[in-house]
C-alpha cells in the first residue's frame, strides 16, 4: 500500500471525523532552531495538565548547530498521551507534523513511524528556487510515498508569512495550533502556557506567538478532515507536570540544601537554569564554576563548612571530578553528586541517552572508596532521590551519587504535587563546644560512623587530609590503621543496606523469567512484561533504586525464576558474534554487579541505540528469554 498525498486546499467541507484512541503518540520534527522542541513541551504540559497521562522525549540532534535540512539533524519532540498513566515514548509515532522533508525522513528511516501514521508536511519546499532543494524533495517524498503514511502537505510558510515576516521563528506555534484543534486542547491552558514560556519576552512577543497558535488552529478547522480524541481522566489529587531536570533541581530545594556548583555540560546544564531562578529566594547560592574540577572542590569546601552541598555534571564531568571525589571519601565529608548519564565514552553521543556510568559511579577511584549510588526511574523520583542522597549523605558523611540520565532530564510527566515535610530540611548546625577527648574520626566499630565536627567549633581544630589517617586525623601509614579506617568507611554500606526495604516484583513472586533493571527503563520494561503476561508468559519484573548498596533478598527472589535478565541502556556481548563466548563475554553492568553479588546466573539483553528502549523491543526479547530458558528446563 502507498501512502496518501493530500495537497492543501481545503479538505473539511462536512465535520470532520474523530477518531477515538486510548492512547496517541505525537512527533514535532525540524531542523534545529525552528522550535519543535518548545512545541512539544507546551503541547505535552498543556496535555499533562488537562488529564492525559503524559511522556516527552526530546529529539536533539549530535551536533549543537547541524547543517539544515539533513536527514540527521532532526530536532524536535515525542509526546506520548493517554487517557491513564504514561511512562515511557512508546513503540512507534502515530502522527507527525515535520517542517521539512528531510527530517522527516531521517524519523522514517530510524524506524520511528507507524506504518499507518498521519503525516503534516510543510510543502514549501516542492517549489522553492533551488532545483537541487526541489530534486531532494521529489526524491524524498518517492521514498516516503512507497509507505502506508497518509501525508497531508501544510502550506505553513505560506500562512505564517501572514503575521511574522520570518516564519522560521512562527512555524512552531502554528504546528501547535494545528494540535490543538486536531486533539481539542484548551485554548486557555495553551495560552497560560505560552506566557510562561516566554515570560522573559516583550508583550509583542507573546501576541504574535497568540496569533501564530490561533491561525493554525483555524487553518486546521477547514483544511483537516479528522480529529483525534485521547480522553482525558481529570486526577483526583493535584499534580505537578515538570521535567527531570526540574525536579533534581527542585529535590535540591525541598531537601534543605544551600549550595550547589556546577560547569555546563549536556544534560546536566538546565538543572542550573531552573535552580539559577529560584535558588537564591531560597538562601541557596548557585555557583558556575571555571571547570568540572573547581565545581565538585567548591561544593566539597561548602559541605566541609558544615552545610551538604551537591554539584551537578555528565558522564565526562563526573570523569574530572574523580580525584576531588575521592578526598571527600577519605575525608568523610558529605556530599551529593548528580550525574545525568548520556552516551560514551570521552565526549561520546552529547545529547544521546545511555546507562554506561553504573560501574564509574560505583568504582571510579584509586584504592577502596565506597560511595552510595541511587537511580530514579520517574520523574517524581528525580525529586524525592536527591532529598534522600541529602539526608543519607549527612547521617553517613558520605558521597551519595544520583545517576539520572538523558531520558528523565528532557521527559515531561505529570506527578502528585509533593508535600513538604520538616524532615527533609538539612538541620541546624550544631556549634556547641566539642567534648573534651572528643577526636575528629571517632568510629563507632559497630556501624562505621563518627560524629561530625564543623569548623568553628571551640575545641574542634583539626587538621583535614586525604592521605590515609587515624582518628584523630593524623596522618598513618600503619598497616593496622589502614586496615581500620578502611573497614569503617565501608561498614556504612552494610548499614544503610540493613534500613533499605527489599524491591517489589512487578508481576508474579516465581515463573520462568525476572526481568531486573534500573533508572529510566522502568516504564518500557514493565509495559514489555505486561504484554507479555497477557500472552501467557510466565514473566515478570524488578526495578531497584539502590545500586550501591544493593538492596536485600534479590538472591532469594532470583532463585524463583528459570532465568533471570537485566535489560540495560548500555553495552554488552552477544554470544554468537565473532570470537564472543560465554568465557569472554562482556556483560551489562548491572548484570556485573548482581552476578559478583548474589553468585547467580544473571543474563542481560543490553542496547545503546542513543533513544530510549522501546516497549516493543523489550517484549521482543521477553519472549526470546522466555524460549530459552523452557528450552534449558
Amino acid at each position: 500500500m502507498t501512502a496518501v498525498i493530500v495537497g492543501a486546499e481545503p479538505q473539511s467541507l462536512h465535520a470532520p471525523t474523530v477518531i477515538q484512541r486510548p492512547e496517541h503518540t505525537i512527533e514535532i520534527v525540524s531542523d534545529a532552531g525552528e522550535g519543535a522542541q518548545k512545541c512539544g513541551q507546551i503541547f505535552g504540559a498543556v496535555s499533562a495538565k488537562m488529564g492525559n497521562g503524559v511522556w516527552t522525549v526530546e529529539i536533539i540532534p549530535a551536533e549543537i548547530q547541524p547543517p539544515p535540512r539533513t536527514a540527521d539533524g532532526a530536532s524536535g519532540n515525542r509526546i506520548r498521551i493517554g487517557t491513564n498513566a504514561i511512562t515511557n515514548w512508546g513503540d512507534e509515532t502515530n502522527l507527525v507534523v515535520a517542517f521539512n522533508e528531510q527530517v522527516l525522513l531521517g524519523r522514517h528511516r530510524l524506524g520511528a513511524l507507524a506504518s499507518d501514521a498521519i503525516v503534516l508536511l510543510e510543502n514549501s519546499w516542492a517549489t522553492n528556487p533551488n532545483p537541487e532543494t526541489r530534486a531532494a524533495w521529489d526524491k524524498a517524498l518517492a521514498e516516503l510515498s512507497a509507505q502506508s503514511y497518509r501525508i497531508i502537505e501544510v502550506p505553513m510558510e505560506q500562512q505564517c508569512l501572514t503575521v511574522d515576516e520570518n516564519p522560521r521563528k512562527g512555524k512552531n506555534m502554528f504546528v501547535l495550533g494545528m494540535l490543538a484543534y486536531i486533539y481539542n486542547r484548551s485554548v486557555e491552558r495553551i495560552e497560560e502556557q505560552i506566557a510562561y514560556a516566554f515570560r522573559k519576552k516583550s508583550q509583542e512577543v507573546y501576541d504574535k506567538n497568540i496569533s501564530l497558535l490561533r491561525l493554525g488552529m483555524e487553518w486546521a478547522a477547514a483544511n483537516l478532515d479528522f480529529r483525534i480524541e485521547v480522553p482525558t481522566n481529570p486526577p483526583a489529587e493535584a499534580l505537578v507536570v515538570m521535567n527531570g531536570n526540574e525536579a533534581l533541581g527542585m529535590g535540591a530545594l525541598a531537601s534543605g540544601m544551600e549550595f550547589g556548583a556546577m560547569y555546563p555540560i549536556t544534560h546536566a546544564t538546565s538543572v542550573s537554569h531552573y535552580l539559577a531562578e529560584v535558588f537564591s529566594k531560597f538562601g541557596g547560592i548557585l555557583h558556575q564554576a571555571e571547570d568540572e574540577i573547581a565545581a565538585v572542590g567548591s561544593a566539597i569546601g561548602a559541605s566541609y563548612s558544615g552545610k551538604v552541598a551537591f554539584t551537578i555534571t555528565s558522564g565526562p564531568g563526573f570523569a574530572l571530578k574523580t580525584e576531588f571525589i575521592g578526598l571527600a571519601v577519605m575525608t568523610e565529608t558529605p556530599l551529593v553528586i548528580i550525574d545525568v548519564q548520556r552516551g560514551g565514552p570521552s565526549t561520546g553521543l552529547p545529547t544521546k541517552v545511555e546507562q554506561s556510568d553504573l560501574l564509574a559511579a560505583m568504582f571510579a577511584e584509586p584504592g577502596d572508596a565506597p560511595r552510595v549510588v541511587i537511580a530514579p526511574s520517574t520523574i517524581e523520583e528525580c525529586f524525592h532521590a536527591v532529598v534522600t542522597a541529602r539526608q543519607i549523605a549527612e547521617t553517613f558523611r558520605m558521597v551519595v551519587m544520583v545517576l539520572s540520565d538523558a531520558n528523565l532530564s528532557t521527559g515531561v510527566q505529570p506527578f502528585p504535587r509533593p508535600q513538604l515535610k520538616k524532615e527533609w530540611f538539612a538541620p541546624e548546625l550544631d556549634l556547641a563546644p566539642v567534648k573534651e577527648g572528643q577526636r575528629a574520626y571517632e568510629w563507632d566499630d559497630q556501624m562505621g560512623t563518627s560524629t561530625r565536627v564543623i569548623p568553628g567549633q571551640p575545641g574542634g581544630m583539626f587538621t583535614v587530609t586525604g592521605l590515609s589517617h587515624d582518628e584523630r586525623s593524623k596522618v598513618a601509614y600503619g598497616a593496622g590503621i589502614h586496615q581500620h579506617s578502611t573497614t569503617m568507611r565501608s561498614r556504612k554500606l552494610a548499614v544503610l543496606q540493613q534500613t533499605l526495604l527489599r524491591p517489589t516484583i512487578h508481576g508474579d513472586q516465581d515463573g520462568d523469567l525476572l526481568v531486573v533493571g534500573w533508572g529510566s527503563t522502568k516504564g518500557a520494561i514493565e509495559e514489555g512484561v505486561d504484554r507479555a503476561r497477557a500472552e501467557g508468559l510466565r514473566a515478570s519484573s524488578v526495578h531497584l533504586t539502590f545500586l550501591s548498596p544493593l538492596q536485600p533478598g534479590l538472591k532469594e527472589m532470583f532463585s524463583k525464576f528459570k532465568k533471570v535478565m537485566t535489560v540495560e541502556i548500555n553495552y554488552s556481548d552477544q554470544v554468537g558474534d565473532p570470537f564472543i563466548t560465554e568465557e569472554n563475554r562482556r556483560r551489562g553492568q548491572l548484570a556485573m554487579l548482581l552476578r559478583a553479588q548474589t553468585l547467580c546466573d544473571v543474563d542481560c539483553w543490553t542496547r545503546v541505540p542513543g533513544e530510549p528502549l522501546r516497549p516493543g523491543f523489550i517484549h521482543k526479547a521477553i519472549r526470546d528469554a522466555v524460549a530459552a530458558a523452557g528450552a534449558r528446563s
